[in-house]
This record gives C-alpha cells, sequence and structure tokens, in this order.
C-alpha cells in the first residue's frame, strides 16, 4: 500500500514570504491583528468585534497544516503525545489568568458574587466555560450582576480547547481512510471538513435564529468556523495569486476586519451567517499572502511591531478582559474612559508579555517529553484547584455555622416567639448561598399530580406526604415561588400534600404582557389548576413596581380566579413585595446604611387586591408588616438578609415567616389551614 504525497508550497513563493521560525509572519501578524481588534473594541467600544472569529478559524488552519505534514505518520497512537503537547502549552498561562481572577474576587469582590466566580474558574479550567455561559443565557434564575464576568472570554478558549480533542481525531481518522483508499490525503480531508463546514453551518444558523443568546457558546454551532480554517489549509496552498490581487484581497480583508464589528451587531447576530463577515476576510488575507512579492496588507501583518504582538497573542487575550473588568469595578462604572483605555491596554501588553516570558521560561527549564508535558498539564490543574476547592471548603465550614436560633429572621417582629438576633453572628444567608435560596418542592409531578399537556413540561413540582391528604397548589412565576416558602413549613406540619406550577417570569394574569410561550403556559396552567382537585389555590394577588406605590393587581387575573373558585377550589392571594432598582443583597455588602426604603414610597397605600376579595371562597394575606416594619422597609432583619436581589426574598427569611402565615390563616374562616 502506498503512503499518500502531501502536497508542499513552491519553494521560490515560501521565500517570497516572511517567515518566522518557519511560519508565515502575516500570519503570525493576522492572530496579532484580531486580538488587537478584540481588545480595541472590548476596551473603547464595548462591543464584540469578530476577532475572536479569526483567532478560532487561525487555529485550525494551523493544527490542520502541522497534521498534513505529518500526514504519513498519524495514528492514534500519535494523539496522546498531541493532546498533551498541546495543553501544556495552554493551561499555564489560562491557570495563572484564573488564579489572579480568584485573588482578585477574594479581595475586591462582595461575597455574593464569589460563586459564580468559583463556578465559572471550574468551567474554564476545564474548557466547559462556552456550556456554563449558555446554561446561564436561558437561566431566568442566575443573578444579575453589575459587572460582567471576568472569566467569561473563556468561553472561546473552551471551544478552541474542545476542537483541539475533536480535530486530531478527524484528521487522523482521514490520513488512516485516505491510506486504505489509496487516495490523497488532503482529497479526504477535504470532503471531511466539507461536511462538517456545511453541517455546521446549517445548525448554526438556525440555532442563531431560535436562540441566538445559546448559540453564541455552542460548539456545534461554531464548528463551520473551524472547518473553514482547514479547508483554508488545505486549498490555499494550491492556490496562485498575483501580487495585484493579493494587494486588493489583502487590504479588502483588513478593512473587513476593521469594521465588522461597527457595522454588525456581533453580540447579537453571531455565530450564524453574519460570522461569515470576519471569517472570509480572514480567509482573504490568508490568500492574499500567497501572493509572488506580497506587499500592502501582508507586508504590514508581516512587519515586526505586528508580529511581535503575535507572539503574546495568547496570553493577551487571557489577561485583557479580565484587566479590564478589575478596571470597572475599581472605578465603580461599567465603562472606561479614554485615558483608562490606554492604562488597561498597557497593562494588558506588559502582563502579556510577562505571563508569555514566564511560562516559556518554565516550561524550557524542565525539559521536553510527552511525560514532562503530562506534568506541566496536571501542575497547572493544581494551580488553580488546590486553591478553589480550599476556598470553597471554608466557606462551606462557615455556612454551617449559621442558625436559625441566632438568625430568627421575621420571627424577631413576632412577640410570641420570643426570638431573638445575635449580632455577633454572620449575616444569613452568606453570599455564596444566594443560588440555594429558592424553594424547591422534592421532585416532579407524578402519578394523580403529573399534567396531561406539554406546555406545562418542566413546571410542575410536588411534595407529596399521602395521597388522601388535602392538596394545596400554588400557580405562578418566581414570586409565587418565593411565597410558598412561608407557607411551606406550616403546610408540612399540617400534613398536606403541595403542588406547584412555576415559570419564571410568567405570572398567572391572562392580560399581562408575555411571549407565545408564556401565553401557552398561562392556559395550561389554569386549566390544570381548575381540573386538579385541590383544597386551596394560592396565586400572587398584586403586582409592585420598582420604587412606586403604583402597585397594581395583575390584568386578567380575576378570570382565572373565577374559573378556580367555580371548579370548588378555596384561593388565597398573597401580595406582592416590595420591588427595588438596586440589588439588595449587595447593598448590604457594600453600604448597609442606605438600603432602606419607606413603604409608602415603594407600595400602594392599600392592598389593591382587595377589590377580588368580595367573592367568600377568595382570602388575602399580607405579610408586608413583616418587611417594612414601622413603615420602613429594611434589607436585613433578625440578622437575615430579607431580598437575595432587587425582587426576590431569600428563603432563609421566608421560611422565618411561617408562625406569621399560620397565625393569619387561622384567622381566615375559608382557609383550612393553620
Amino acid at each position: 500500500m502506498t503512503t499518500p504525497s502531501v502536497d508542499t508550497t513552491s519553494r521560490r513563493t515560501e521565500r517570497a514570504r516572511p517567515t518566522v521560525d518557519g511560519r508565515r509572519a502575516d500570519l503570525d501578524g493576522l492572530r496579532a491583528f484580531a486580538i488587537l481588534l478584540v481588545v480595541v473594541y472590548h476596551v473603547w467600544l464595548g462591543r464584540v468585534s469578530g476577532g475572536v472569529d479569526v483567532f478560532l478559524l487561525l487555529s485550525a488552519y494551523f493544527l490542520t497544516g502541522s497534521f498534513l505534514r505529518r500526514a504519513g505518520t498519524l495514528s492514534l497512537a500519535t494523539l496522546p503525545s498531541f493532546w498533551a503537547r498541546r495543553f501544556a502549552q495552554l493551561l499555564p498561562a489560562a491557570a495563572l489568568t484564573i488564579a489572579a481572577v480568584l485573588a482578585f474576587a477574594a479581595l475586591a469582590l462582595p461575597s455574593s458574587q464569589w460563586r459564580a466566580v468559583w463556578e465559572q474558574a471550574w468551567a474554564s479550567l476545564t474548557y466547559w466555560q462556552n456550556w456554563a455561559l449558555t446554561e446561564a443565557a436561558v437561566d431566568y434564575y442566575a443573578r444579575t450582576e453589575t459587572f460582567p464576568s471576568m472569566l467569561q472570554h473563556f468561553w472561546s478558549l473552551s471551544v478552541q480547547g474542545q476542537v483541539f480533542v475533536l480535530w486530531p481525531l478527524l484528521l487522523v481518522a482521514g490520513a488512516v481512510l485516505a491510506r486504505r483508499m489509496q487516495w490523497s490525503v488532503r482529497r479526504v480531508l477535504t470532503i471531511l471538513f466539507g461536511a462538517v463546514f456545511a453541517v455546521s453551518f446549517a445548525y448554526s444558523v438556525v440555532v442563531t435564529t431560535v436562540a441566538q443568546q445559546a448559540a453564541y457558546f455552542d460548539t456545534w454551532a461554531r464548528l463551520w468556523e473551524f472547518a473553514l480554517g482547514s479547508l483554508a489549509a488545505l486549498i490555499v496552498p494550491r492556490l496562485h495569486v498575483g501580487r495585484v490581487l493579493g494587494l486588493v484581497l489583502g487590504w479588502v480583508g483588513v478593512v473587513a476586519l476593521v469594521t465588522c464589528g461597527l457595522v454588525l451587531d456581533v453580540g447579537a447576530g453571531f455565530p450564524g451567517v453574519a460570522a461569515l463577515w470576519p471569517t472570509l476576510a480572514a480567509v482573504a488575507l490568508i490568500v492574499a499572502g500567497r501572493a509572488e512579492r506580497p506587499a500592502g496588507a501582508s507586508a504590514l501583518l508581516a512587519s515586526r511591531p505586528v508580529t511581535a504582538v503575535g507572539g503574546i497573542a495568547y496570553a493577551l487575550y487571557l489577561v485583557h478582559w479580565p484587566i479590564l473588568v478589575a478596571t470597572m469595578v475599581l472605578v465603580d462604572s461599567t465603562r472606561v474612559s479614554i485615558a483608562e483605555g490606554l492604562v488597561v491596554i498597557a497593562l494588558s501588553l506588559v502582563a502579556a508579555w510577562l505571563l508569555t516570558r514566564g511560562v516559556r521560561a518554565v516550561a524550557r527549564g524542565i525539559g521536553t517529553s510527552t511525560a514532562r508535558d503530562a506534568r506541566l498539564v496536571v501542575v497547572s490543574l493544581l494551580v488553580v484547584a488546590l486553591p478553589l476547592a480550599s476556598w470553597q471548603a471554608a466557606s462551606a465550614v462557615q455556612a454551617a455555622g449559621v442558625s436559625p436560633q441566632a438568625n430568627p429572621g421575621a420571627q424577631v417582629l413576632m412577640p410570641w416567639t420570643d426570638a431573638r438576633a445575635d449580632d455577633d453572628a454572620p449575616l444569613a444567608p452568606l453570599g455564596t448561598q444566594l443560588e440555594d435560596e429558592w424553594i424547591a418542592l422534592d421532585g416532579p409531578c407524578d402519578d394523580a399530580f403529573a399534567p396531561d399537556d406539554d406546555r406545562l413540561d418542566g413546571s410542575c413540582v410536588q411534595t407529596v406526604v399521602d395521597p388522601a391528604a388535602p392538596t394545596f397548589i400554588a400557580v405562578g412565576d418566581s414570586h409565587a415561588q418565593q411565597w410558598l416558602g412561608a407557607l411551606l413549613p406550616v403546610l408540612q406540619d399540617d400534613g398536606w400534600n403541595v403542588v406547584a406550577l412555576l415559570k419564571g417570569g410568567c405570572s398567572l394574569a391572562p392580560d399581562e404582557d408575555a411571549d407565545d410561550e408564556c401565553r401557552e403556559w398561562r392556559t395550561a396552567a389554569a386549566a390544570y389548576t381548575v381540573a386538579l382537585p385541590a383544597a386551596v389555590a394560592m396565586f400572587i394577588g398584586t403586582k409592585a413596581v420598582p420604587e412606586s406605590d403604583q402597585e397594581r393587581v395583575p390584568a386578567g387575573l380575576g378570570r382565572v380566579i373565577d374559573g378556580v373558585v367555580a371548579s370548588g377550589t378555596e384561593v388565597l392571594l398573597m401580595r406582592d413585595n416590595p420591588r427595588f432598582h438596586e440589588d439588595m443583597y449587595t447593598c448590604l455588602e457594600q453600604t448597609p446604611d442606605e438600603c432602606g426604603r419607606d413603604l409608602a414610597t415603594v407600595q400602594a397605600p392599600a392592598n389593591p387586591a382587595i377589590a377580588l376579595a368580595d367573592d367568600p371562597h377568595v382570602s388575602l394575606l399580607d405579610l408586608t408588616e413583616y418587611l417594612c416594619p414601622e413603615g420602613r422597609c429594611r434589607a436585613a432583619i433578625g440578622n437575615v438578609a430579607v431580598y437575595l436581589d432587587d425582587n426576590h426574598l431569600t428563603g432563609t427569611y421566608a421560611r422565618s415567616l411561617a408562625p406569621a402565615v399560620r397565625a393569619a390563616l387561622a384567622e381566615i374562616p375559608g382557609i383550612p389551614i393553620g
């Protein structure tokens, strides 16, 4: 069996093209140019440039070219050494960057942001950040931060890392297949990556149309960019480009890259058809560099100042974003001035140079071998994993020390409980516990409580103690969920089954503005509630307006109530809690003395739901006095944070309201609870 020949570029063309260590210098310059665009757009324009797309394409271009030169010796046995070498090149700088971000977070960020930093640090270290951000993009309950994550830029490095695992498998498979079929490796790989391009591009166009936020970080929606880079590595070396055409292609490519982020909303339109703009511009520059006696844009990219940046491009991408966000935090602004931006860029260049030099020095000092590469990977992982795991463990120990006796919450406002707060105890919940403060039941609805309507999939949960016991159902958005926390201890003590239909951001009010999915859910939820033989149904009877007294009844709620009452179910309407413009937990961490609000400024003088309570089967439950005692709404009561963000109660505080709920329900004849 013959070994397929591997095409090489003509020596005359290679000599005409500037080189650095045997590489095309103009492409090192292109990488630098792409990263500089990313930095400048991030720092001063607050936009995405499309430079990352070029970076991804070039990584596949270089990888494919490297494998193609060794096609005759490729096999699965060669892959472990490749992976060890590649990640030994990538991980040290990445790990040091992540470790620096963790240090900054510990020193400068409030504890309510630590958990997100922890999660993203693990995701970045394990090349999973893009999928973590995909989940966050569609997570209604994800905390909204003032400043962007210092590690969110690792999404592209995660995609790249995943491709560095997948691509060699495809390249080896193509080489093996070529040997068996006695075809040219270049031909087989061109077909293979052409298919990857077509499938991934079609998927990218579709998913970008229906779910762009998630698609932006989706590896499968990005594979076509890598496939295009591989196709360029396979096809461009066979092209012969004249000097004039090279000049035109080069400058068209440069202008297209510079203007891409200005003309297109890259952050909201990629990675579908629009991403062809920067990637094809990069291909144009790759082709331009093939011209005889390349000049113009290609010569500019191959110049010493640009290629010098190319040598630190990876480190520059790593450090520029954390430095930018850290600057925003320190100056307390989501934008930086021109002068501050210059400082950010200067610091980024210095940090990138030091990081690159330091990592190279360490790598040189421990020799070269696959075993050395593996050790370097392990050490890099430990540089982050050990301090991060220790920090999380210490926080868990602190959280375990919080007790209801020292942190009684609302019960300090209930004389009959004799509760006293311990001012020396830490505030509950800790900032790192906020994501656990959402009220949850035991599991999905099943058996008699399982909904038949597919529109309710994933939104029905239950805690069942006895099928013969009375059933309580709560229906609505996240505010129905939070108030369920105040009722659950009472219901569980009294042996009730509890069912909840919950959809974040979607109240049970048919005339409130909503998207199609929410409207369909409302219809199905109302029908389910009417059909369920529940003794009591709980809804949110009012909707507060942030920092306003314009509280009102949700539009159309009355019709839903009429249907439920007609089915024989008692209705309990909870009054909404006040809402604010700022995150009240963060306020507690930073300026606790400024977090209070006068009740008259954040809630209507009287409960607007009174108009719905004319029916004897409709009752109201208003716990405002335990949120705003003596007419003052407070961010912390009884050593417990009342709010976990700008409008939701912490689960800890909601549960502390249980004695007040029992006392109030005992006074309501129609509600057989308490």
